[in-house]
């Protein structure tokens, strides 16, 4: 099984690394069971890395390419290699739109997105709590669910 870990990075705290890192190590020693972390499988060139921010202003269809190359590289994995997403939906999630594109794209292709409320259930959209599996208060509940539903 694998696991699609999807959220805010580019306006997050740390990028998301935290709980990617923490929810991993839990399903790989729990489950056995692999991720997609979209944080650590960057398909970037260092140069690209370091730079296509700054070409948002430089070299905007520089920009742009690069972008549609994270985009195509986390779609094709969600897509094509993944049983589920987890999904952290908090106010930094807000800002940007790769998750809300990853959540919707799931629901589309009927992979189960396992959402775990970084707030009010009440300040979420609509849209994402339709293309949400399931919800969840924390990662304790979240960890609970998972080791019913597929634990050994």
């Amino acid at each position: 099984m694998r696991a699609y870990l999807s959220g805010a990075i580019e306006h997050a705290t740390d990028r998301g690394s935290s709980w990617r890192n923490e929810i991993s190590k839990w399903l790989k020693n729990r489950l056995g069971h692999e991720v997609f972390n979209p944080v650590t499988a960057e398909p970037l060139s260092n140069k690209e890395r370091e730079n296509f921010r700054s070409w948002r202003i430089t070299d905007y269809p520089k920009f742009k390419q690069t972008v549609r190359k994270l985009i195509d590289h986390d779609l094709h994995n969600l897509i094509n290699e993944i049983d589920y997403i987890i999904c952290y939906w908090d106010k930094s999630v807000l800002k940007g739109a790769g998750t809300h594109g990853e959540v919707t794209t799931a629901y589309y292709h009927k992979i189960p997105v396992y959402t775990v409320l970084g707030m009010a259930k009440s300040e979420v959209s609509s849209w994402i709590l339709g293309c949400t599996t399931q919800e969840f208060d924390d990662f304790d509940d979240l960890k609970i669910f998972l080791l019913h539903k597929y634990g050994k």
